[in-house]
């Protein structure tokens, strides 16, 4: 039989012709999320933070021009009670509470965003390292704890519900590696969990089981993330994704942080994708936090990285890693974390340096633009070509940018500046 091959142009017709095109000869492929943690954007805007599109003009509403870029997803974390944190860690940017949340998630929604949302359970940063128990519920029995863990995370997805704010993605815990809710600031003995510690699993499975079963109820349609970030150590992640399957804990995504200067280079995270999608193929992942810095060195680095911190190794850095995550079909959403911090305009400081905005000048940097190319429909096929290409009538990508060589099946490709429909 031969090919059918007709050119569409650009436009609004291309795009619905496109659209229903595509879903008829791809119906098996993942929609996918792209965009970032923007947690602390209320504060800069109050603040005054001048952010400015790639050409240096000023950007009105910075929500609804993150949309036209081709973003869709954003996600927010909450803490319990910020206030009540009183260690010598204490971060001002960890302030996140349900009252400062509701009118930003609501405003997430309002723009068209599926909205991510990231329980810490804790009044601060919950990660690998401080998994710190509230210290509203320090005197609280592990009994006591499941249900408070429960009625909680119930009572803020109520909150949110009723705001018109409901999450489409849910994290109960962040980067929960080694377990949640350790106990008081400081213990020297918290309930951490290892690969061989089977009451600590016990106990965190009961904890998850709770939250995810107040999900279930407040939020049936939303999708449960369970994050972790142990990339660079594929026994521990997949013990700690068998330990979820062994405990009966209801979720939907694998939730993974990767940063380059933590975690090792590419070939890192490509070893931890092909041991996941391998091991739990039943299950879809998303890359929940990620970033490289534009200009500065990270504090804390420990690894070599690859890429020089600039503009272009930034961009570099987000080019190899969406090419990276389109090669699994499993693989369906990218959150850069942070990704709104801009200090341009303001007396604000941070000691973060890899955001999608240069804060010595307010501009988009080229890495925002280069994310959004992993969201399927967003229109922006022809900014997936290697540079120098984009006018090569003679080479041909498929609907993700990759190459592809005298196209045979049916489908939607690139070919120059065109999208090309083969039935």
């Amino acid at each position: 039989m031969n090919l059918k091959i007709t050119k569409v142009f650009m436009g609004l017709k291309s795009l619905i012709v496109c659209t229903a095109a595509f879903a008829a000869t791809s119906a098996s492929a993942e929609y996918r999320y792209v965009g970032g943690d923007i947690s602390l954007l209320p504060e800069y805007e109050q603040a005054g933070a001048q952010y400015k599109d790639h050409d240096g003009k000023p950007i009105a509403e910075l929500l609804p021009w993150l949309h036209e870029q081709g973003m869709n997803a954003m996600r927010v974390r909450l803490f319990v009670n910020p206030e009540d944190y009183s260690g010598a860690d204490k971060d001002a940017n960890a302030c996140q509470d349900l009252e400062y949340i509701v009118p930003l998630c609501k405003s997430i929604k309002e723009n068209g965003f599926s909205l991510l949302l990231d329980f810490h359970y804790s009044d601060t940063w919950a990660d690998p390292a401080k998994q710190w128990t509230p210290k509203a519920w320090e005197n609280l029995t592990d009994e006591e704890l499941y249900a408070k863990i429960y009625s909680y995370t119930k009572e803020c997805l109520q909150t949110l519900n009723d705001a018109g704010a409901t999450p489409d993605f849910i994290q109960p815990g962040n980067e929960i590696s080694y377990g949640m809710l350790w106990g008081p600031v400081g213990t020297s003995s918290p309930k951490k969990t290892f690969m061989g510690s089977d009451a600590n699993w016990q106990r965190l499975g009961k904890l998850l089981s709770q939250a995810i079963k107040a999900c279930r109820e407040e939020c049936p349609e939303a999708k449960i993330v369970i994050h972790t970030e142990r990339v660079a150590q594929t026994d521990v992640q997949a013990n700690f994704y068998n330990r979820m399957k062994e405990l009966g804990v209801d979720y939907d995504i694998i939730g993974l942080s990767y940063y380059p200067y933590f975690h090792g280079n590419m070939a890192v995270l490509k070893k931890a994708l092909d041991s996941l999608t391998t091991r739990f193929p039943e299950k879809n992942i998303m890359m929940v936090e990620t970033g490289y810095s534009y200009k500065w060195e990270v504090p804390g680095t420990d690894q070599k990285v690859d890429y020089p911190y600039s503009d272009a190794g930034q961009d570099q850095f987000a080019k190899e890693l969406v090419s990276l995550l389109l090669s699994y079909d499993k693989v369906d959403g990218l959150f850069w974390w942070w990704m709104e911090y801009n200090a341009f305009g303001t007396s604000l400081s941070g000691w973060y340096n890899a955001p999608l905005f240069d804060s010595t000048t307010g501009r988009a940097t080229s890495a925002l633009t280069t994310i959004c190319a992993f969201a399927k429909g967003n229109d922006s096929s022809a900014g997936l070509l290697p540079d120098g290409e984009g006018q090569n009538a003679a080479r041909w990508y498929d609907i993700n940018g990759r190459p592809v060589n005298n196209p045979k099946g049916p489908g939607i490709y690139v070919n120059g500046k065109r999208k090309v429909i083969i039935k």
